[in-house]
């Protein structure tokens, strides 16, 4: 049956509906008959109106031909189909008065209205009838995917009753937050609790849930989404008006709130003109030229004006990144922008580099600093960020290069994980390059530095960008421990201080940068939420957009880092510059301890090289997992 529905064509279809409308005007005229006390029979009349039925059949098939009612499918037969079958009925009912009054029989005027009255609800009704059938065929062929609708207000009932002629959907009931329509019945459906969803799951075979509450804000959404898909259901969101008139991309463009923005003191504007000289002129050498601080540093350095910048990264994207930006900025200029791709523990290649492009200043930037990164991969990480210092400052040492600038991190005081034993380790090997330059070269060239800091406003991977990505997926915002608290100073400000104090450096100082009192992560996390426009959900507010979850400490990281071994800062010529003074390792220790990780990196030993870290790395700790794990 349902293919034979199927088959018929449009033209088809409309020719059945106009014979099915013409049938029903004679009887309509007979139950108008049979509703009035008239002296004669019904049937008896009906007869009597055979002389003028024609009449009235060919005007009641050319006024539906005209008004278009015989190709109006079934499931567009809605209001305005209906106010044009009124009309029909209306034309017909008058032309037949008219025809009775002149070629008879006589008949009372309220059988006219009747009539009338009777005509349109049979042409209505067997619509309907023949709608419900043709779904009812439709149904068993095609068996209809049972949804809930999230959402009672206008948006859930003008959905709902969308989906009432739909051939797929069948909506078996709404579900609602708001506990004044919970228990409700609308547009047919009854109103549930949100708690009562996985009773209805199983009771009615629910597989999918359509959410029509687009005015929710996104973090909203989001919760209810995350709590249906743990039921293992299909969640639809219905677009917003917004998205529906194309004007989603507004929101787009709405860009989030500047990292700088959550420093908690005002950030320091440091001008370069005192130690431009150091860099003007020159060849400088960035390493690590693609990351946060490596391209800050390239940034700012093409502002000292040097003769030559060589571009040094690991990674292909981010090279050709920093260099498309920079191409810009040197065009017109006498300024050679250099990229080189490798890495600095090749030796090779990095000799090769500061032989031919004679290079006088090294920022070395390049390491691998994510803690939980380096702590699931120690042997790649202490590779890196100690080989790799050793070989670049070795080599810098023996092509006369005139500063070697390491960038080293407050994760190396009393590191409690690997990432932070290797910058220590690097300090070391610094510390000790200009130990030997001093004492065994007094005329030499290269003054061998280091600048330490803790975290950077914006950087790759740090805490506010992933807190933002974090709100822009509706939450929960993530946070290790309420009682964490970080130094913070922005990418501008850092590079600045970097450049002014390795231009003030004489050799072997571990300088360190005023960054304010440390900042509470958990407080962080709230003025981010805020700043977004959302509200935090916690006990006292359960009606707020984004969670804030506690997840614990990573393997590695510390509660408070610290910025010196020592107490002792010493003040330098920059307010927010002090030198701290600090126990160095011998040459004979730190060739003992290179010579010990060197052999457990090379026969995969992780074990091994945290022996190592903790025989020669101050104040270092394992994390609890490693101790349970060796």
């Amino acid at each position: 049956m349902l293919k034979i529905v199927e088959r018929l064509s449009r033209q088809s279809k409309a020719t059945i509906f106009l014979a099915l409308d013409l049938l029903l005007l004679p009887l309509a005229l007979l139950f108008a008959f049979l509703l009035q006390d008239m002296p004669v029979s019904a049937l008896t009349l009906l007869g009597q109106m055979l002389p003028v039925l024609p009449y009235i059949l060919l005007l009641a098939a050319g006024v539906s031909y005209w008004l278009g009612l015989p190709k109006v499918q079934l499931i567009a037969y809605e209001r305005h189909a209906v106010s044009q079958t009124a009309v029909l009925a209306i034309v017909v009912a008058s032309a037949e008065a008219a025809l009775c009054a002149v070629f008879g029989p006589e008949l009372p005027p309220g059988v006219h209205v009747v009539f009338g009255l009777i005509y349109l609800l049979l042409m209505v009704g067997t619509r309907a009838v023949m709608l419900q059938v043709v779904l009812a065929l439709y149904r068993r062929a095609r068996p209809r995917a049972r949804v809930l609708i999230y959402g009672a207000g206008n948006t859930g009932t003008q959905l709902a009753q969308a989906l009432r002629s739909h051939e797929g959907i069948d909506p078996v009931a709404f579900v609602d937050d708001n506990k004044s329509l919970q228990g409700l019945t609308l547009m047919g459906l009854p109103v549930y609790a949100p708690s009562r969803i996985s009773e209805m799951v199983k009771a009615r075979n629910v597989k999918r849930v359509l959410l029509a509450m687009p005015s929710h804000s996104q973090p909203k959404q989001a919760q209810i989404i995350q709590r249906l898909q743990a039921l293992g259901l299909e969640v639809q969101a219905l677009p917003s008006f917004a998205q529906l008139i194309g004007e989603e991309a507004l929101v787009d463009k709405l860009t989030p709130v500047p990292p700088q923005s959550f420093l908690s003191r005002d950030a320091c504007d440091v001008s370069l003109q005192g130690c431009a000289e150091s860099y003007a002129g020159r060849v400088v050498l960035v390493s690590g030229a693609g990351g946060s601080i490596g391209s800050e540093l390239s940034r700012q350095i093409l502002a000292c004006h040097p003769t030559k910048l060589v571009l040094y990264e690991l990674s292909e994207l981010a090279l050709y990144t920093i260099h498309q930006e920079l191409s810009q900025r040197v065009s017109g200029t006498d300024i050679e922008l250099v990229p080189v791709l490798g890495s600095v523990t090749d030796p090779r290649q990095v000799r090769r580099v500061l032989e031919r492009h004679g290079v006088q200043v090294v920022l070395h930037a390049a390491a691998y600093k994510h803690v939980p990164l380096v702590e699931a991969n120690p042997l790649p990480g202490l590779a890196n960020n100690v080989f790799g210092t050793q070989t670049l400052a070795r080599a810098a040492a023996e092509f006369g290069v005139e500063r070697f600038i390491l960038i080293s991190s407050d994760k190396a005081v009393r590191p409690t994980n690997v990432m932070g034993a290797s910058k220590r380790m690097a300090e070391l090997i610094i510390q000790d390059m200009a130990t030997r330059t001093l004492a065994h070269s007094p005329g030499a060239k290269t003054v061998f530095t280091m600048v330490r800091f803790g975290n950077v406003l914006g950087s790759s991977g740090s805490v506010i960008p992933l807190f933002q990505e974090q709100i822009s997926r509706g939450g929960p915002i993530t946070v290790t421990d309420p009682r964490v608290k970080r130094y913070f100073m922005t990418i501008r400000e850092a590079v600045q201080l970097v450049l002014q104090a390795g231009a003030e450096a004489g050799g072997g100082e571990v300088f360190v940068l005023d960054m304010g009192e440390p900042v509470s992560i958990l407080q962080l996390a709230r003025q981010v939420i805020e700043s977004a426009g959302y509200s935090v959900r916690d006990a006292d507010h359960p009606e707020g957009d984004i969670a804030i979850d506690i997840i614990g400490l990573r393997p590695g990281e510390k509660l408070e880092e610290e910025l010196t071994l020592s107490t002792e800062l010493i003040h330098t010529a920059h307010p927010k510059i002090f030198c701290a003074r600090e126990a160095t390792l011998s040459e004979i220790e730190v060739a003992a301890f290179l010579r010990a990780l060197r052999q457990a990196v090379a026969v995969g030993d992780e074990e091994g090289a945290r022996q190592v870290i903790l025989r020669w790395v101050e104040g270092y700790v394992q994390s609890d997992l490693h101790r349970k794990t060796s």
